[in-house]
């Protein structure tokens, strides 16, 4: 409602300018009346123009009627104008130093008509121009609504892919009847809290993602019999930096799938960094000859679209997968 109250004062304001150059620049011997009806006359031209006849002539299948609307608008804009004429022939149809000479009808009706089109011509850009404007808005739209479903998508395989994962765990350990069991349902409560209310939004705080971590690596502590081995670094200034939601958790659900995690002398490596906004994230584990699935699922790839949509050409990844050793490694800028 508001843009439209601009767009209409913006129009008025333009209108009147124009026509107070048209009355600067014709003669006044035609008299204020004649000069402002005639620049009235021009603007109705536009609108209607614009209204009713360049919507049919940009649609193909009715062309024929667009053109015939133009066809009317011109001859009866022309006619009008030539009636006016008649009647202020004096003012109107003589010109030259001493208004000594006189228009032929024809060379009115031409002058008439030339000018009566150029205000149809004129129509006609500004519709395609506007036409341009829009398309290009909807098509953006468009885009941006087929990214947001596929990135709901991606989060959404994210959440069934981590609850299989963790409810295995859980069941591991209240097969074995471990006091450990109501702590992990607990833990996985709070985790599954955050995927279904924060990860909602576009971007999340830093320090919330990161807490979803640290209680993801503490549902995987209560997993393990030993002590499980972790180097962990943590060097962020500002906490209210916001990043992508469930975007990390891919590294360390792949480093407790396929590495060793209770061997102190290679311990999972977790660094997180923030430094002029550049995000450094890096996890590294000692490989775990065991476990003959070295396949990480649909998180890897998962991840690497998640970025592409939502950081695009704003992060670097980096894998590095050595015989005995795996690190990802990961820069972005939020």
């Amino acid at each position: 409602m508001m843009n439209q109250r601009n767009s209409f004062i913006i129009q008025t304001i333009i209108w009147l300018l124009l026509l107070f150059v048209f009355y600067l620049v014709t003669s006044h011997k035609a008299g204020e009346l004649v000069i402002f009806g005639y620049g009235l006359l021009n603007i109705s031209i536009f609108y209607l123009s614009y209204f009713f006849v360049t919507p049919f002539i940009l649609s193909k299948k009715r062309y024929y009627k667009g053109s015939y609307r133009l066809l009317v608008i011109i001859v009866v804009s022309v006619l009008i104008k030539y009636g006016v004429a008649l009647i202020y022939e004096s003012d109107v149809m003589y010109y030259g130093e001493n208004y000594n000479k006189r228009y032929t009808d024809t060379q009115y009706l031409w002058s008439a008509g030339l000018v009566s089109l150029f205000f149809v011509l004129l129509s006609f850009c500004l519709r395609l121009t506007h036409n341009f404007f829009i398309q290009e808005r909807e098509k953006r739209m468009l885009e941006n609504e087929k990214l947001a479903a596929e990135l709901s998508f991606l989060k959404s395989q994210i959440n069934p892919h981590f609850l299989f994962n963790s409810l295995n765990n859980i069941y591991s350990l209240t097969y074995h009847k471990s006091d450990k069991a109501p702590e992990a349902i607990l833990k996985l409560s709070g985790i599954m809290r955050y995927m279904l209310q924060e990860s909602d939004d576009d971007r999340v705080q830093l320090k919330d993602e990161i807490a979803y971590m640290e209680n993801y690596i503490s549902l995987q502590q209560l997993r393990f019999k030993e002590e499980i081995a972790i180097d962990y670094k943590i060097d962020i200034e500002n906490m209210e930096l916001r990043i992508m939601p469930l975007l990390l958790i891919s590294f360390l659900e792949n480093a407790f799938k396929h590495g060793v995690v209770t061997n102190k002398e290679y311990p999972i490596r977790i660094l997180i960094e923030v430094v002029n906004n550049r995000l450094h994230f890096k996890v590294s584990n000692f490989k775990n000859k065991l476990n003959k699935d070295q396949v990480s699922g649909i998180g890897l790839e998962n991840l690497k679209r998640r970025l592409e949509l939502g950081y695009p050409n704003q992060y670097s990844l980096m894998v590095d997968d050595k015989e005995l050793f795996y690190s990802s490694e990961l820069f972005l800028y939020l």
